[in-house]
């Protein structure tokens, strides 16, 4: 819990930069995942939303929530900084949707509020997972999803701080990901393959795919250099986690 309060100031301090860098690419289209904007229609992660009640657990901008909304879902927008806030405010047009600031840790809604709780890079990859996928758990109703991407922990373990950039040299030890310093006091969170398991489970949840996605080779990545530069082809970059309550 000590990360909020810094992981706000830095979300607030850096907003107006990465939307106005990244949203011509998040909001190009709708649907698309993670770095390299491959669309769920070729992954299959979140089906049809129509008359679901959705959750984005760390909306930003709203690129997602937007699209979900106008596409018939009840979506609420959450997420912990209100800089990001305030632009998925501006950006949402006509189809309204509700926006809650607020941390993953301690999420205020009752209990089986919605069908689908879903984040791309968000909530589950800004708190530490083991307080958040718990949150996220009790707030889905019986046959809820839980849906999300994060980092690959080989893309964490193979980051070359003083480069930066990613590289096919193991830079960190694997076993000693779980926190990870972004300036400023700030922190994000990175899990291995089977705490991930056990952090799901735990809550829970079934796991019902583990989804890494692939970029065709030449696909850029619009937030981190690589070297070789296709290397998402060849290693994955992603852990894409589908699962559901019971």
């Amino acid at each position: 819990m000590e990360s909020i309060p810094a992981n706000r100031r830095l979300w607030n301090r850096i907003s107006s930069t990465y939307q106005h860098e990244h949203d011509p690419q998040i909001g190009a289209a709708p649907r698309l995942w993670g770095m390299y904007s491959i669309p769920d229609a070729h992954l299959g992660a979140l089906g049809d939303v129509t008359g679901k009640r959705v959750l984005e657990l760390g909306c930003g901008a709203g690129q997602w929530s937007r699209a979900l909304a106008a596409e018939g879902a009840a979506v609420v927008g959450f997420d912990l900084s209100d800089a990001q806030l305030a632009a998925a405010d501006r950006a949402m047009g006509a189809v309204r949707y509700p926006l809650v600031q607020g941390a993953a840790e301690q999420l205020p809604f009752a209990a089986a509020s919605f069908d689908l709780v879903f984040c791309d890079f968000g909530g589950l990859s800004w708190a530490p997972p083991h307080l958040a996928v718990p949150e996220a758990a009790r707030v889905l109703g019986r046959g809820g999803r839980l849906v999300f991407n994060v980092a690959s922990p080989w893309f964490e373990a193979c980051y070359d701080e003083a480069a930066s950039r990613v590289t096919t040299t193991l830079r960190q030890d694997y076993f000693g990901l779980n926190t990870i310093a972004e300036g400023d006091g700030a922190t994000s969170y990175q899990l291995t393959y089977g705490d991930w398991v056990r952090v799901l489970r735990g809550a829970g949840l079934v796991i019902d795919d583990l989804i890494e996605p692939r970029p065709e080779p030449g696909t850029p990545n619009g937030y981190n250099e690589t070297d070789p530069p296709d290397w998402a082809h060849r290693w994955p970059a992603e852990l894409l986690w589908v699962t559901h309550k019971p």
